[in-house]
């Protein structure tokens, strides 16, 4: 099942398409490579679904490609009295270690390694 064509077709794995029967036939239907998005995927389930991709590969006779987005960092913050803030152009706004809910001026930075950076 060789195909002959210069671009590749990229299929996102997720609940819906990540058993071994929906990634064969999204293989069938054209896809070259998947993606695992490590942000919503734990480590056991991305083994369990490279190993499904290679049993179909292998049925094939055919490379299928695997890409892994890596989860990037996280920054949240705290929580608002009023649920949400609007910040306008010069205005102060402090980051700080406060558990208090915020305001206009100020909110909680619940990460204090980069408040100890600074």
């Amino acid at each position: 099942m060789r195909r002959l064509r210069r671009i590749k077709i990229l299929a996102t794995l997720g609940p819906a398409s990540s058993d071994s029967a929906m990634i064969r036939r999204l293989f069938e239907a054209g896809a070259d490579v998947f993606r695992i998005n490590m942000s919503h995927t734990p480590h056991d389930k991305m083994r369990e679904l490279v190993k499904t991709i290679r049993n179909v590969e292998s049925s094939y006779g055919r490379p299928i490609g695997i890409l892994v987005d890596l989860q990037g960092p996280k920054l949240r913050l705290g929580s608002f009295t009023e649920g949400a803030v609007q910040l306008h152009n010069g205005q102060s706004f402090v980051l700080d270690s406060d558990k208090a809910p915020g305001d206009n001026s100020r909110v909680q930075l619940p990460h204090p390694e980069i408040l100890a950076a600074l």
